[in-house]
């Protein structure tokens, strides 16, 4: 399984919006997939090209490259805490990156896929750079949309020039764009119409926001731009091109062939060079692509075109490029926006709440967990603090954290250990037989990326735990060896089901199924987690690159019921998940308050 997730803009700290779409269902489907006992690779990294650094770069008064480090850092260091198993995220601004995307591009242009043309592009009268088309703003020629960027218009998704913005306008000071001529090399989109066209009329079980989307994708394809007027990005390999000091790849370009290039560097690293083929040229391999869904159009249309091309596949065919036949996204696992107040999370805006603060404030687990159950799956969802603590107090500390404190604490106490069961009766049996087939159900929802579901099948089990304990009521067995022995039944029954509910929500939870494991006296690491490392680049002497990655093969969580040792020592348990105060429901924290309507 590859799991090739979205890369984030090193232009800023990331939002809890942002991880919303591409970061903890990338990671809950990682992390089940290896407890599935499939072979995962788990890539990403920052997106460092592109004007948006440069933009950045001058409001603090720093290098590209200064912003890009800053940046990179920061983002690894919220993504590491909250728990993403990443094999490798690495960044674009590296040696192997550049090469790479220069090796995609020259098998594209060998074979016929990329042309030169003369084009407009936008300017700022004021300062002189290359305005690109994101950065421009206006009304929709098609629709009528006021806000379509000038590539494309997210209302109506089509593509579009910058040109035929009305009123357009410059996203960085307003000002009105000059457009001026200049040449580029294009995508020749319109020579996959058929190839593309056929392949995507097979994805029938993608997401339905997915499928929605890209059934007219193919019915206005046109040459688009994959070169820049920018001082800042991967340098074009062909004469005439490779000295210019201000024509680069442009960005959406070279960050989509990312999630290649971070494999291959995975490989490099791993000591054996080759080894990314498991997952790009073995047939057998499935891969799955995480991202937002102002993203679809990247990775059902362009990055498969370029795949294509790569691979002679396009439709007047050519000859297979370096990489040998690279393999095509067998699903784009698309989610909508998670929103605040009903507007779409934005730095810009205001209406954002940073990953680190929340982190900080409430952990890991509660957050991942929210965005399971509550999130953007398959629509638009407003993100609100009392519907925060509500999943906080009722289903993790009430439901969940209550099941395992009060189970494991009455064995404890009674016994210092896991009890032996004796004399077992149709409502042991019935509950442990409920957690058992919760693991194909939640597995089969999981395996297609449905988490709202997973994650409420295993809290049924935690839910019909928790009527179990209350109706045998274990607390007042006791005064004769008939009373203790079914007590001791009782708490290996619920203590088989904590455990199998831990692992159910091992994905979702995984700092606390830790704890959970190791109070059920487990030893060793049960989810591993990921580590931010300072590695030098392969190919750049000199440069220093953060990144995550992990040892996840040594993890002992198993997606099966696995029976609990009788006699295994207990540790007492420490509360998992505290109780927040209502009013925070109310009012917000101070960091990111609710303002008074």
């Amino acid at each position: 399984m590859l799991t090739a997730v979205a890369w984030p803009y090193a232009n800023g700290p990331r939002h809890i919006g942002h991880v919303s779409g591409f970061g903890v269902p990338s990671d809950v489907f990682s992390r089940y997939q290896r407890m599935a006992g499939n072979r995962v690779l788990m890539v990403s990294g920052t997106d460092e090209h592109g004007t948006p650094i440069t933009v950045q770069a001058d409001k603090e008064g720093l290098t590209a490259q200064q912003t890009a480090d800053k940046y990179a850092r920061q983002i690894g260091e919220d993504l590491r805490g909250l728990g993403l198993s990443y094999d490798l995220f690495t960044r674009t601004t590296t040696g192997n990156h550049a090469h790479v995307v220069q090796e995609i591009f020259l098998a594209l242009y060998r074979n016929g896929y990329v042309v030169p043309r003369t084009t407009t592009g936008a300017i700022s009268p004021s300062t002189g750079r290359t305005l690109p088309d994101r950065y421009i703003e206006g009304t929709c020629p098609i629709c009528g949309y006021d806000g379509a960027r000038g590539d494309q218009c997210d209302n109506c998704g089509n593509q579009l020039d910058a040109a035929d913005l009305i009123n357009p306008r410059s996203r960085i000071n307003g000002e009105t764009p000059k457009f001026v001529e200049t040449e580029h090399l294009f995508l020749d989109l319109p020579a996959f119409t058929k190839t593309l066209g056929d392949w995507l009329s097979t994805r029938t079980d993608w997401r339905p926001n997915v499928l929605k989307f890209t059934k007219n994708l193919v019915d206005d394809m046109r040459p688009r731009p994959i070169t820049r007027d920018l001082d800042w990005g991967v340098k074009i390999p062909l004469d005439g091109w490779r000295d210019q000091p201000l024509k680069r790849f442009y960005v959406w370009f070279d960050a989509v062939i990312g999630y290649f290039s971070a494999s291959v560097e995975w490989a490099r690293r791993s000591g054996e060079p080759d080894a990314w083929r498991q997952w790009w040229t073995n047939p057998d391999a499935r891969t799955y692509y995480f991202m937002g869904k102002d993203n679809i159009t990247f990775h059902a249309q362009i990055w498969p075109a370029l795949l294509l091309g790569h691979n002679g596949a396009g439709d007047h065919g050519g000859e297979v490029g370096p990489y040998g036949r690279l393999n095509l996204p067998d699903e784009i696992v698309s989610s909508e926006f998670l929103t605040m107040s009903g507007s779409k999370f934005s730095t810009s805006r205001g209406t954002v709440i940073y990953v680190h603060d929340f982190l900080r404030e409430f952990g890991p687990d509660s957050l991942r967990y929210f965005i399971s159950v509550a999130g953007p799956e398959t629509q638009d969802t407003d993100f609100t603090w009392d519907e925060f603590v509500r999943r906080t107090n009722f289903e993790l500390a009430n439901e969940w954290g209550n099941l395992v404190n009060r189970s494991i604490s009455m064995a404890y106490k009674n016994n210092g250990a896991i009890p032996a069961p004796s004399r077992p009766q149709p409502a042991d049996e019935e509950l442990k037989a409920l957690a058992r087939k919760a693991f194909e159900t939640a597995g089969a929802h999981l395996q297609r990326s449905r988490f709202k579901l997973a994650a409420n099948e295993a809290m049924r089990v935690v839910t019909a735990a928790n009527r179990y304990l209350s109706d045998q009521e274990p607390w007042k067995l006791k005064g004769d060896d008939e009373a203790t022995a079914r007590r001791d039944s009782v708490l290996h029954t619920a203590l088989q089901v904590v455990s199998d509910a831990n692992t159910l929500l091992t994905p979702f939870l995984p700092h606390s199924a830790q704890k959970v494991y190791e109070a059920l006296g487990g030893t060793g690491v049960w989810a591993a987690q990921p580590e931010l490392q300072e590695v030098e680049d392969l190919d750049i002497a000199g440069q220093i690159n953060p990144i995550l990655t992990g040892d996840y093969a040594a993890e002992r969580a198993r997606w099966e019921s696995t029976p609990i040792e009788v006699g295994h020592p207990l540790t007492k348990p420490t509360p998992l998940f505290t109780k927040l105060d209502p009013k925070l429901g109310e009012t917000g924290p101070e960091w990111a308050p609710i303002e008074a309507s």
